[in-house]
């Protein structure tokens, strides 16, 4: 065996302390209090997504913690509260509507723009029937994956708000629904559609048609009930209408279906823009000029709707800020506190190129944006 003198040891114990990595000190609450100078407990407030921080003070909160690259611990805020920390989307959509559809991915975004900073998460799950979708709830409750739901795609008589309240599940419901103990989230769809159908009017179209989406939906009723009463006040016939299931290839055929009447309309809404933009290749395909022998509206303003040829003329709805407004109200519930104001921007009518004068007609102004 070899010996080894004791100054040589010291030196190997030296060299080996010397070569050893230095632990960095894990950045704390204190240390993001430190930071934005206010106190921890102000840190833990905004990080709950709790009031009682001025807007000033929580932009420094977040811009230390950010700075600091320190997030709270979700597991350890989990167990002390006996939470999953998570909140669930199920999503009953045909495969080819969800791939082509915009609006779920704007919505996530604005669900997750808020739950990132509370330390929440979001549980996603897509299913393809009844079955599976109430499946899905019975184990997001039973086995504890999931605090609190959102509920979309509303339905006549919907029964999945008593079955949510019946299996101790919060939830917020996006648009109008029944059910006690929920908070409905939505916006004006009426209004929109109203806007449109004026606009029309304004422009001579009097055989004015409608492609709506399904009817077991509410925000189809909406839709559908909202073109024809606002017709009816204008003192004009109800036009056409047509159920589709918001698809293109639905939106398409009800186009082909509405022009091959003996008097086809001269003017369509449609109840989103992926069926209107389907709609104005269907008329094109067929010689019909878009907007000179039909006027076409859709409903959502997706990002392609400005450049498309002619661009459309549709709805908007900030999705985003309806994501961001529910996520928050979905918390507050979840954490037994009073959800602060709901504030969410009114629906805007867009013109754009795919609007114009009724054939025939003479004397008529294009209204802006608005």
């Amino acid at each position: 065996m070899k010996a080894t003198s004791p100054d040589a040891a010291g030196a190997e114990r030296s060299t080996s302390s010397a070569a050893s990595p230095v632990r960095e000190r894990k950045i704390t609450i204190g240390d993001v209090a430190a930071r934005a100078g206010v106190s921890k407990s102000a840190v833990s407030f905004v990080f709950n997504g709790r009031s009682g921080v001025g807007e000033e003070a929580r932009e420094r909160i977040l811009e230390a913690a950010r700075e600091l690259e320190w997030r709270p611990d979700a597991r350890a805020r989990a167990l002390s509260r006996s939470r999953a920390q998570a909140l669930g989307l199920v999503v009953r959509r045909a495969p080819e509507l969800l791939s082509t559809d915009p609006f779920f991915p704007q919505f996530v975004a604005g669900v997750e723009s808020f739950l990132s900073t509370v330390g929440y998460a979001l549980v996603l799950q897509v299913v393809d029937g009844e079955e599976a979708e109430r499946e899905a709830y019975s184990r997001f409750a039973h086995e504890a994956r999931v605090d609190g739901v959102f509920l979309t795609d509303l339905r006549v008589e919907d029964e999945r708000p008593a079955e949510l309240s019946a299996l101790g599940m919060p939830c917020v419901l996006l648009g109008w629904g029944p059910g006690e103990g929920t908070e409905p989230i939505g916006l004006d769809d009426a209004a929109g559609i109203r806007r449109a159908v004026r606009h029309l009017h304004a422009l001579g179209h009097e055989r004015i048609a409608h492609v709506s989406g399904a009817d077991r939906y509410v925000h189809s009723r909406v839709r559908r009930d909202a073109w024809r009463s606002e017709l009816a006040a204008l003192g004009l016939q109800p036009g056409a209408v047509v159920e589709a299931d918001f698809t293109g290839a639905a939106g398409a055929r009800a186009t082909h279906e509405l022009l091959d009447d003996p008097e086809p309309p001269t003017a369509i809404i449609y109840a989103n823009d992926i069926m209107a933009i389907a709609g104005i290749s269907a008329a094109i395909d067929r010689g019909v000029r878009v907007p000179h022998d039909l006027s076409i509206i859709g409903f959502d303003d997706i990002p392609l709707a400005p450049y498309i040829i002619p661009p459309l003329t549709t709805v908007r709805q900030d999705v985003f800020q309806w994501g961001n407004a529910c996520a928050r109200a979905l918390v507050s519930i979840v954490e037994e506190r009073e959800p602060g104001p709901i504030d969410l921007p009114p629906v805007e009518f867009v013109v754009r190129g795919s609007t114009g004068p009724a054939r025939g007609s003479a004397d008529v102004t294009i209204e802006a944006a608005g």
